[in-house]
């Protein structure tokens, strides 16, 4: 209950903040905009590094100590993470799996419910069509939050992520199911 309680503070008073992560080892992608009924903002964004030359526990350690300070400076009420696709590559696909794992874990922690989209949803969320490039995905969140200044791939689908979280949480409020 207090989790709860801690969260709903987090809404400030013009709108919601949602964090959007794209998990990765190597890079984690974050975004963070403010919701206000169909009105979307940019507040920041940018990736979380790892040193690939450190031990899988280190770098995960890192991603964790990142994203806990993240999510302290900016205190946002709601998160949402892409889901994991399945590599061809098992290795890759299962590192990928445990940063996700962390960056599910130190939403929990701190009393924030995360979402969790496909890719293909959150393409469609965003640009019309689950088949769409990255580079698509790209310009349409340069175009839903104009004057943004993405600091990279991971990060422009980090805002798709929590622009897609943005407008489920407005369909559900309408009462419009997906």
């Amino acid at each position: 209950m207090g989790q709860l309680r801690r969260a709903r503070g987090r809404a400030g008073a013009a709108g919601l903040k949602i964090l959007g992560l794209d998990p990765g080892l190597g890079t984690t992608g974050w975004g963070l905009i403010e919701a206000d009924g169909n009105r979307l903002a940019h507040i920041a964004n940018g990736q979380i590094k790892t040193d690939a030359a450190a031990a899988l526990p280190r770098r995960l350690a890192a991603l964790a100590d990142q994203l806990e300070a993240l999510i302290g400076n900016h205190a946002p009420a709601a998160a949402a993470a892409e889901e994991v696709f399945v590599n061809q590559n098992p290795q890759s696909t299962l590192k990928l799996g445990q940063a996700r794992g962390v960056v599910l874990m130190c939403a929990a922690r701190a009393g924030i419910e995360v979402g969790e989209y496909s890719p293909a949803l959150v393409k469609k969320a965003v640009v019309g069509t689950g088949g769409a490039e990255k580079a698509q995905v790209h310009a349409m969140v340069s175009r839903l939050l104009p004057g943004v200044k993405i600091a990279g791939p991971d990060a422009a689908d980090a805002l798709a992520v929590a622009i897609t979280h943005a407008h489920h949480l407005a369909s559900k409020r309408a009462g419009i199911t997906r």
